[in-house]
Formats: structure tokens, sequence, C-alpha cells
């Protein structure tokens, strides 16, 4: 970062605030996804492609891959979380060198890369992947099928499926998505200076996708979280069981909007941030039983990293081990 050291120490409150307010806007922009923040689905849809852009992350295919968590949530079976984690069979089944690789991508301290990979660099990717799969697909289908017509190749493009985005709105929203995050980035540097801009830019990114991962993460991987199969999974104990509830200072829940109140929002995503607090205590009898934690409490959740599909829990990598260990003595 470029700078008189005193410039440079007085601009970390800015970035500190940068990230907060980063934090804010991505939580509103899940609220959209859920058609939660406003009355209309078109103002929903419309904010949140906008904060999709000011988080640098496609909100509509985030979305929808969102909305599959709440409709699988507790049945680790169908999903892993944002962690894709494996069952203690497939952990314990991995080399020693697979085995560290594994849990040092799970490590706390990669949530700094991790996040700056998910927010700057995933989305990127995901275009530039998906167009040249695009290209190869339509090249192949011509080599294979002589001259196609005009008729043939809209056909043949719409029943294409790839690997990257699901259906036509979801490559929309990516593509628009990256024209606008790309060219501020562009505008920025030129005005800022590109040493400038990416050293702060890079912070921020980082660390507010930290901050939302990490809440995410916590919020369902826990000692004691549901952990059921497909067979018997309940939607009800996902949300009741499966979802914790943060306790954090009043100044970071505005941040958040009020999402580290988890379990009522599993319970009916539709409710808005700005309604969450007061639904949840409105249905204190109903949340009694549900999980509870202190932000000094986070770092025990790391640990769970593992899905013991035989007796339906989380389990630590030490927890896998010692079980293997003490069956076969």
């Amino acid at each position: 970062m470029e700078g008189p050291p005193v410039a440079r120490v007085a601009l970390l409150p800015i970035l500190a605030l940068l990230v907060l307010f980063s934090s804010r806007s991505f939580t509103l922009m899940h609220d959209c996804g859920h058609n939660s923040l406003f009355a209309t689905r078109w103002l929903n849809r419309s904010f949140g492609f906008l904060l999709g852009c000011l988080n640098a992350i496609p909100q509509y295919p985030w979305s929808r891959g969102h909305a599959f968590h709440h409709q699988h949530n507790g049945n680790w079976e169908k999903y892993r979380g944002p962690s894709a984690l494996l069952t203690c069979q497939q952990f314990l089944a991995l080399s020693p060198l697979r085995q560290w690789f594994y849990q040092f991508l799970r490590h706390p301290l990669m949530l700094l890369p991790g996040g700056l990979f998910y927010l700057v660099l995933k989305p990127r990717l995901q275009l530039f992947l998906g167009i040249i799969e695009w290209m190869f697909a339509t090249i192949s289908y011509c080599m294979a099928g002589g001259s196609p017509s005009a008729v043939d190749l809209p056909a043949f493009w719409r029943q294409l499926r790839s690997n990257y985005w699901y259906t036509g709105g979801e490559f929309l929203d990516l593509l628009f998505n990256n024209i606008i995050v790309i060219s501020s980035w562009i505008l920025m540097g030129r005005w800022l200076g590109h040493g400038v801009f990416w050293s702060c830019y890079a912070i921020v990114m980082s660390f507010s996708a930290a901050i939302f991962i990490c809440i995410f993460f916590v919020q369902h991987n826990f000692q004691g979280s549901y952990a059921s199969g497909s067979t018997n999974w309940n939607y009800l104990q996902g949300a009741l069981k499966g979802s914790s509830n943060l306790v954090m200072p009043a100044i970071l829940n505005w941040f958040s909007a009020d999402i580290s109140l988890h379990s009522i929002h599993h319970l009916c995503e539709r409710i808005p941030n700005y309604r969450l607090r007061a639904c949840h205590n409105h249905n204190a009898n109903i949340l009694s039983g549900c999980k509870s934690m202190l932000i000094s409490d986070i770092p025990s959740c790391f640990r769970y990293i593992l899905w013991d599909d035989i007796n339906f829990q989380l389990s630590s990598i030490a927890e896998a081990r010692a079980a293997t260990f003490a069956h076969s003595a």
C-alpha cells in the first residue's frame, strides 16, 4: 500500500468500515435472493443484482445455490456445506498427504485467501471457462454435423447444459455482473492508481467474505448439529437443531443484518432481516432448544469438518481417527 506510514494507519479504520458495510450489503443481497427485502420480486431481483455487483458476486446464481441449502439443510447426504465435507470413511481412505491437504484447506486462516477467491476470482473463472466450454461444444457439434443451419444452432444452444451455469438467466446475470465489476475495477484503478485500489480492494473483499463465510459455517457446523441422511431427514429438525444462533454485540448484528438469528431464518426464509429479531423473540418458546453460541465459541466449530454418516453427526478428525482405532483394537 502506497503512502507514508501515518496515512496507511489512518486508512485502517476506513477499511474496517468498508469491510463491515460490505458484509451488510452481502446479507441484504441474501435477503433479495429470498425475495424478502422488498415487497415485489422485481425490486428484489433488481437490487439483488446491484448488491451482487457491489460484492463482485453474481446474485442470481448465488441465490439459486443458496436456495438448495435451505431446501436440504441438515441433510448432509445432499448438501455438504460450503466446505464440501467428506464422510469419516472417505477422509480416512485418503492418503496422509491428501488428509493433511483436506484439513489445511478448511483451517480458519484459509478464510482470507478463500474469501478473495470466492468473490474476486471464482465468478470471472466461471464465465471464462463456461464460454470456452460453449465454444468447444459448438465447434464439436458443427464438425459432427457438417454445416448446421441457422435453425439448428440456436436449438443446440438451448439444450446445451453448462457445468458453470444452469439456466439462461444465470448466464445473463453472470455475464452482466462480470461486465460491470471488471469495468468498475478498471475505472477505480485509473482513478486511485492500481496499486492503491487493489491493495485496499483485496483487503476489503478478503475480510468481508471471510466474515460471512465464517458466520455461515459456524451456524451449521457445530457439536451436536443435526446431521441426517436423506432417509429420515426432517425439515423442521434441520431448522431447529441444524442452525445455531450467534450472540453478538448490537453493532455487529446491524452490520450482519441480524443473520445471526439463524434458526428463525431457516424456519421461514421469507422473514426480512428487519423482522428477524421480533419474530425470534415472539417464538422464543419454539426456539428455546436451539443452539446458541458466543463469538468465543467460533474456533471450536472449525473442528467439525467431517460427516459421520453412520452415527449421523458431525465429527472432528480426531474423533474419526479415535473411533477407527477403537473399532480395530
